[in-house]
């Protein structure tokens, strides 16, 4: 007993040094210590170990070992070097455009991610949803009045926006909502621009992206942040009050997810402009894909300057530039569209050969020249955390209210077809991505209003919050059926089934984002030692690079240690050690998973970082399921908070309880497969028992969760009003969301009628068929009471509306002769082809 005793609090001992990053002094006199106390006890016949001459040797040698190397010159020389040398030529070097993204954004709750012990205050602290009077006003008053005048069918078929919506959107500062008070804007938060473009979007995927655009990375914010106040005094009131439409054009035919590579060019030079020979740029570019071109009046214009003859004095290759350029100026291209996925909202082409523009045009003036890359990543790790989370979040939460009720309406089998398993299967998953999104939603964007420019989170959140849109719609579209596929104005599915490819394609491809970007940016920007290191080991001052190396190799190495022993003691205990705010209450287990997980999360990036180096970039799946396990861990931290911010709601206790078990087996799978193919075996094997030392025991939320869940959301009421939360929501029967929602009433309140009504059919007592009024025959034979029936008839009325679908005569749908030539399809002024 005593031997165990002992070897207990040895364990524990070495566990407490290494998870709290004791220096090589400290642990060099505790195992001199330990042995020390070994030896006594074997002295004293208080401990029996055959073989201790061996062991204890073995202790003294490696407290000898580590008093030695705790001398600083030592291990400068055997220790720090070595490293230095080895790492050098291993490391990735990073180049000038990946350096500006880096340095564009901002760290924060990803940071305590990647470091494995997570400080709650700073995900505490970020506010919860926070709008001003004017901006809830805003919400609650235009943006509902908005929403009532969309008409998606009347967009998606006449494949353009009415003129009488964007004179809403300019007259009422939709499209200024980013621009200051100062400059004539709303000056709303991030927040508030969140839940507007959200609210928008549950009515109208095309309606919102006309609002949308302005108020993400473009013309408006860059100048608002770069411009100069001779461009911010002409153009952002212009923008806040919807005279100028604005585009920006990055991607090109042979640049898409590669911006950087653009063959866009600006030549300066000298020119004649309005009548006098100016200093300016001959430009000529091919942009595609640019959303509100085809409408735009003002293009901004993302190009590489050169100056061959050096009228900067600069040298010839400036950079990466942004421009502003009306559209009606002479050589733009501008005008024609394209048809992403058949969706109405204006997109297309831009092009210019030999355009000249006046070096003030530059957004910012000349001093920004080569300077676009940096402003870009910018605005695009804040406007990148707003758009596209909103409308996801949206998405998932429209496609949750209007399935649970047309699954509560509609009825096989004499039952709700909610109330099947095969049907309950996906509304849980709608649930819990609705809550989840939105929870993510909510918190990234507070995080930006508060000044924060997320660019590893707002990477993670674009492409996770479509990818689950995806999911939620094309799960919406199973439970419909031949409800949701057949188009036509009473389809309140066609419109996001549309958008879902061009949200999964826009501001950085899923693919890559996922496979490319998250993991390998977030580990460079958010490690606490990683960048620093690379940095260090870049150095041109040798002696320097050293210096700095050696200080955060230090640091490193008992980083590295103290999240392994945290990993596997954590995971030995099941993590009821780990820590959990005080404030946690009936969710502290969930938080003390968190805190294991990112234990283990931590030890594996670290790892996969250290190892792979520069070749992380072609191992794609890797660093793919890495991202995987980082968004499982943010979106479980956001799904924690949202649940305090909401005042903890008891009713929404089992759905938490529901995300956390899939947030966790989703993480430990994508752990598993990081490690089942892990390029360096050794270090597989070496991580796996650290990690999962008891196998992958976490499950996924049960059928019976699920269930619970299902059936709540079934019903009106609070539970399904927060799940649903900020959406457009129509309470008139006439709408065809509107109807939905009157017929759940209505459905929820004659239940008991109802199923007197079935009982009978059942028995034979009633009969039901067409061109009988079964409901009649029920009073006369008294299963219904005379306002029952009146009940369930004005019911029958309301359910064949919902269940019905549109049909056309077939001349109405008859394709009107379209240009077929290959020239008028896709041409230019200039006569030549382009190469696609």
């Amino acid at each position: 007993m005593a031997e165990f005793i002992f070897a207990l609090a040895t364990i524990l001992t070495l566990f407490a040094l290494a998870m709290n990053r004791a220096s090589l002094g400290v642990w060099a006199a505790a195992v001199a210590i330990i042995t020390l106390c070994a030896q006594m006890g074997l002295a004293s016949g208080q401990l029996h170990w055959p073989v201790f001459p061996f062991w204890a040797l073995l202790g003294w040698l490696i407290a000898g070992l580590l008093f030695v190397a705790s001398f600083p010159e030592i291990k400068r020389n055997y220790i720090v070097l070595p490293a230095y040398r080895a790492l050098k030529g291993a490391m990735p070097a990073i180049s000038e455009t990946e350096r500006e993204a880096l340095e564009a954004g901002t760290v924060g709750w990803d940071a305590e991610l990647f470091s494995g012990t997570l400080n709650w205050s700073k995900l505490q602290r970020i506010a919860p949803i926070t709008l001003t009077a004017e901006e809830r006003a805003f919400l609650d008053g235009p943006t509902v009045e908005l929403c009532k005048r969309l008409k998606d069918w009347q967009i998606r078929h006449e494949r353009d926006i009415p003129n009488d919506i964007w004179r809403f959107v300019s007259e009422k500062g939709f499209l200024g909502m980013l621009i200051s008070k100062e400059h004539g804007g709303l000056g709303f938060s991030a927040q508030a621009q969140s839940l507007v473009l959200g609210k928008i979007s549950s009515r109208s995927p095309d309606g919102v992206t006309i609002v949308m655009v302005p108020n993400s990375l473009g013309p408006g914010e860059l100048i608002e942040k770069y411009g100069t106040s001779a461009q911010k005094a002409h153009y952002l009131p212009r923008l806040a009050r919807g005279e100028e439409i604005p585009c920006f054009a990055l991607t090109g035919p042979f640049s898409g997810s590669d911006a950087a590579s653009m063959r866009d060019v600006g030549t300066v030079t000298r020119a004649r402009h309005e009548g006098k020979e100016t200093l300016g740029i001959t430009l000529s570019w091919d942009k595609r894909y640019i959303t509100l071109a085809p409408k735009a009046t003002l293009l901004g214009l993302a190009f590489r300057l050169l100056d061959p003859d050096n009228h900067l004095g600069r040298g010839e290759d400036i950079g990466i530039t942004l421009a502003l350029i009306p559209t009606d100026h002479p050589g733009v291209e501008i005008g024609r569209r394209h048809l992403p996925g058949g969706a109405a909202f204006p997109n297309g082409p831009t092009r210019g050969r030999d355009v000249f523009i006046p070096l003030d045009w530059i957004i910012g003036g000349a001093e920004r020249a080569g300077q676009g890359w940096r402003m870009l990543m910018s605005c695009l790790a804040a406007g990148r955390s707003i758009s596209l989370p909103a409308t996801s979040a949206a998405a998932a939460k429209t496609m949750l209210r209007t399935s649970t009720a047309y699954a509560r309406i509609r009825k096989q089998f004499n039952l709700p077809i909610g109330f099947m398993e095969g049907v309950e299967e996906p509304l849980a998953r709608l649930a819990e991505n609705a809550y989840t999104l939105e929870a993510a939603r909510a918190v990234t964007a507070s995080m930006v209003s508060a000044g924060e420019k997320p660019a590893v989170i707002s990477a993670l959140l674009k492409y996770v919050s479509t990818e689950r849109m995806r999911s939620c719609v094309n799960d919406a579209l199973d439970i419909h059926g031949g409800r949701g596929i057949c188009d036509g104005p009473s389809n309140y599915l066609q419109g996001a089934y549309q958008m879902v490819p061009v949200g999964i394609t826009v501001e950085g491809a899923n693919i890559l984002t996922r496979t490319l970007i998250t993991f390998a940016q977030g580990a460079l920007r958010s490690h606490p030692y990683l960048l620093t290191e690379i940095e260090a080991l870049q150095n041109e001052d040798r002696g320097g690079g050293v210096d700095a190396f050696e200080l955060a190799f230090d640091k490193h190495v008992a980083f590295t240690v103290s999240n392994a022993a945290g990993s596997l003691f954590h995971s030995l205990t099941f993590g009821m050690f780990a820590s959990a705010p005080a404030s946690a209450g009936p969710t502290a287990k969930w938080w003390r998973q968190l805190a294991l997980a990112a234990r283990s999360f931590a030890l594996v990036a670290d790892v996969t970082v250290a190892l792979l180096g520069g070749s992380l970039k072609v191992k794609q799946k890797i660093s793919g399921r890495m991202a995987d396990a980082l968004a499982e861990l943010y979106l479980l931290s956001a799904v924690l908070k949202r649940y305090e911010d909401d005042g903890s709601p008891r009713s929404d206790l089992k759905l938490v309880d529901y995300c956390a078990r899939n947030c966790l087996y989703r993480f430990d799978q994508a752990l598993r497969g990081v490690l089942d193919n892990f390029p360096v075996r050794w270090a597989s094997w070496l991580m796996r028992p650290l990690v999962f030392p008891l196998g992958a025991w976490r499950r996924p939320a049960s059928d019976v969760a699920g269930k619970e869940i299902v059936r709540a959301a079934l019903q009106p009421g609070d539970f399904r009003d927060r799940l649903t939360r900020e959406i457009y929501v129509s309470d008139d029967p006439n709408d065809r969301v509107g109807l939905l929602e009157y017929t759940l009433l209505r459905v929820v309140a004659n239940e008991e009628a109802d199923k007197k009504l079935e009982r009978a059919i059942r028995k034979g007592e009633v009969k039901r068929f067409h061109g009988h009024d079964w409901i009649a025959e029920a009073e006369r034979k008294g299963v219904l009471t005379a306002e029952e029936s009146v009940a369930l008839a004005e019911q029958r009325e309301l359910v064949e509306r919902v269940i019905a679908v549109d049909d056309f005569a077939a001349d109405a749908v008859t394709p009107q002769k379209a240009e077929t030539s290959a020239q008028a399809a896709f041409r230019r002024p200039s006569g030549h082809m382009a190469a696609e």
